[in-house]
C-alpha cells in the first residue's frame, strides 16, 4: 500500500474543476483512504459518519454517474475529490480502498474492477447478483491478496457477538430451530429494489440479512426445502418465506411490502433453552436480547454505538494490520447460494449481473 497523503481543503474533480469544502471527512494524515462508488443514500450512515469518528479512515473521493450530483454530495459531506467516472475513481492511485454501494447487479462488476486496480473493497450486501458471480469474485479476491468484505454490519456489533457466544456455550443445549425475520415497508414501487434488471427483490435486499443470520446463528449453511413468494410482478418478490432443514430446522421471512410492516428479529431454540432478539440488524436504534434456559430468564442490552462503526473498525484493522474479517467473499458465496436456492424453490428466476 502506498503511503497515504494528507487530504486537502479543496474539492477537486478529475474533470479539472474545483470548489471550496468546509471540512474533509477523516482525521488522520496516515489513514486508510476510501473512495465511494456512487452518491448512494446509504453511504452517509454506513461509511461517512463512522469515518468522522475513526482516526484510521479518510473518505477521500466519490464518483457518480452524474458528476454534478457527485460534486453536491462531496460538498455536503466534506469529501476532498470528485471523479467524473467510476473508472477514474478506481484508478486513483491516492486511494487504498473502494466502498461499493451500487445497485445489486453492479456489485460484482465494480468489485472486480477495484480488485484489478489493486484496491481493497468494502461491498454492500448482497455481495453479487447470484452465487456463480460470487464464486468468481471470491476467486479473484483470493488471488489478489486484497481485503474484500461484505457489509453485513450487524455481525460486528457486540450484540451479534454475544448471541454467537451464548449459542457456542451450549446454554441452549442442542440446536433445534433458527428463525430470522426482516420486514420493512417500501411502498415506492419505482425504487431500484423492485427492479429485476438491477437484481432487486425482497430476498436480495431484506432477505440477505435474514439468510445470513440463519446461517450465522445456526452454524451451518441450511438446505432450502420450500419457499413461497408474494410478487410485485412476475419476477420480483415483495415478500418471501423459506423453510430450512439440516441438523436443525429453520425459517426466514422477509418483505419490502406486506402485512408485516416492520419486523426485525431472530429466534434460536435449543432443547435446553431459547434465545430471542429484537432488532439484531441495527441495535443502535433499539434492541432486546432475552434468554431462557436452565440458568433462568434474563434480558441483556448492549452498546448503542452504531453497527456501521464496528464494521468500519474491522475493515480498517484488516487492511492496515492484517486482522481477520468474517464476512469474507467465501462467506458471501455461501449466502448467495442459499438466496439462489430460495428463488429456485419459489419458482422465480435467479438475479443476473449487469
Amino acid at each position: 500500500m502506498s503511503s497515504p497523503s494528507r487530504p486537502t481543503s479543496r474539492l477537486t474533480d478529475r474533470a479539472g474543476t474545483s470548489a471550496s469544502v468546509a471540512s474533509v471527512t477523516g482525521n488522520a494524515a496516515s489513514a486508510l483512504r476510501i473512495g465511494i462508488l456512487g452518491a448512494a443514500c446509504i453511504a452517509p450512515m454506513a461509511l461517512i459518519k463512522p469515518a468522522k469518528r475513526n482516526d484510521e479512515v479518510v473518505v477521500a473521493a466519490v464518483a457518480a454517474r452524474d458528476v454534478s450530483r457527485a460534486r453536491a454530495f462531496a460538498a455536503k459531506h466534506g469529501i476532498a475529490r470528485v471523479h467524473a467516472s467510476y473508472e477514474t475513481l478506481i484508478a486513483d492511485a491516492d486511494l487504498d480502498a473502494i466502498y461499493n454501494p451500487l445497485p445489486n447487479s453492479l456489485h460484482g462488476r465494480w468489485t472486480r474492477a477495484a480488485l484489478a486496480s489493486g484496491k481493497h473493497v468494502l461491498c454492500e450486501k448482497p455481495f453479487t447478483a447470484n452465487a456463480a458471480e460470487a464464486s468468481e469474485i471470491a476467486e479473484l479476491a483470493a488471488k489478489s491478496g486484497r481485503v474484500v468484505m461484505e457489509a453485513f454490519h450487524y455481525y460486528y456489533h457486540p450484540l451479534a457477538a454475544r448471541i454467537r457466544q451464548i449459542i457456542a456455550s451450549d446454554e441452549l443445549g442442542k440446536l433445534e430451530r433458527v428463525e430470522a425475520t426482516l420486514c420493512y415497508p417500501l411502498p415506492k414501487f419505482s425504487d431500484i429494489r423492485y427492479n429485476y434488471s438491477l437484481a432487486g427483490g425482497a430476498t436480495m435486499d431484506a432477505g440477505c440479512y435474514a439468510v445470513h443470520m440463519a446461517r450465522t446463528f445456526g452454524g451451518a449453511t441450511p438446505e432450502v426445502v420450500s419457499a413461497q413468494a408474494k410478487l410485485q410482478d412476475r419476477q420480483i418478490d415483495r415478500a418471501m418465506t423459506a423453510e430450512f432443514a439440516g441438523g436443525h430446522t429453520g425459517r426466514v421471512h422477509c418483505s419490502m411490502w406486506s402485512s408485516d410492516l416492520l419486523q426485525i428479529s431472530a429466534k434460536v431454540v435449543g432443547d435446553q433453552g431459547e434465545l430471542r432478539v429484537l432488532n439484531p440488524v441495527m441495535p443502535q436504534f433499539f434492541h432486546r436480547l432475552s434468554v431462557r434456559s436452565a440458568d433462568g430468564t434474563r434480558v441483556e442490552r448492549f452498546s448503542r454505538r452504531a453497527s456501521y462503526a464496528y464494521q468500519l473498525d474491522a475493515f480498517a484493522a484488516a487492511v492496515l494490520r492484517g486482522e481477520p474479517v468474517t464476512t469474507t467473499s467465501e462467506d458471501a458465496v455461501e449466502n448467495m447460494t442459499v438466496i439462489d436456492a430460495i428463488y429456485r424453490a419459489a419458482g422465480l428466476p435467479l438475479r443476473e449481473p449487469s
